[in-house]
């Protein structure tokens, strides 16, 4: 469960301008020279202010773990070695995440489980299936998307799940291989100051009632990590 923040011991100002530039200049040109001429750019406008952002919420959300830049391309056809975004995420207890991307187009900020594992998806659909839980969470999810929330998750189905009826009340949450709620915020200039800091918290405090649900009803996986390459 999320805790109150002592705003008093924050030093997270924001990300500075060059910030968003530098992502504007990376979409652009998007190779190892323009890295290279403005990798000190990243370090302190983006790097930076990411790990300041984590000290303010390390205590009271969780810590942030800065995804690193480089892309994965080796089985991809985009052979782009950069990421035009930057990705933070933090892990509670209990299963449930925190997420904030950067990009030249401003801020997205989300809560939830985005990719769920084989174990955690059997627990997920038995709770939305479930006419105790699942009318909980349908009611949860409702309320999100009237607040402007958007629901997401890294794989839907197109049909329903085998054995499920495709007229059933919360099919929509069933199909689903996950469940976060996010907002994308266009480039602001409170981006740029303290009240970027309030505005990532307000998003994951309206998180709570489904972060707290995920993780009273699916939790962490047990499962060991995947290997690749084998």
């Amino acid at each position: 469960m999320a805790k109150t923040r002592d705003a008093g011991s924050n030093r997270f100002t924001g990300w500075p301008e060059e910030a968003f530039a530098f992502y504007a200049g990376l979409e652009a040109d998007n190779s190892r020279a323009y890295w290279l001429e403005h990798k000190a750019v990243y370090e302190s406008a983006v790097k930076r202010p990411f790990a300041l952002l984590s000290e303010a919420v390390g205590a009271t959300h969780s810590e942030l773990l800065l995804f690193r830049p480089h892309r994965d391309v080796r089985f991809s056809k985009d052979k782009s070695p950069y990421k035009t975004a930057a990705g933070a995420l933090g892990e509670r207890e209990g299963g449930a995440t925190y997420y904030v991307q950067l990009s030249a187009e401003g801020l997205m900020v989300g809560a939830g489980m985005y990719d769920l594992a084989s174990d955690q998806l059997e627990r997920f659909r038995a709770a939305v299936l479930d006419d105790n839980t699942g009318p909980e969470l349908a009611a949860v999810a409702e309320r999100s998307e009237g607040a402007g929330y958007a629901l997401g998750a890294l794989h839907t189905l197109k049909t329903a799940p085998r054995g499920i009826a495709r007229d059933h009340p919360r099919i929509g949450l069933l199909r689903r291989k996950g469940l976060i709620i996010s907002r994308s915020f266009p480039k602001a200039p409170w981006m740029s100051t303290p009240k970027a800091l309030d505005r990532i918290v307000a998003v994951w405090t309206d998180a709570e009632p489904m972060q707290t649900w995920l993780e009273r009803h699916v939790g962490p996986s047990t499962l060991p990590p995947p290997e690749f390459g084998r």
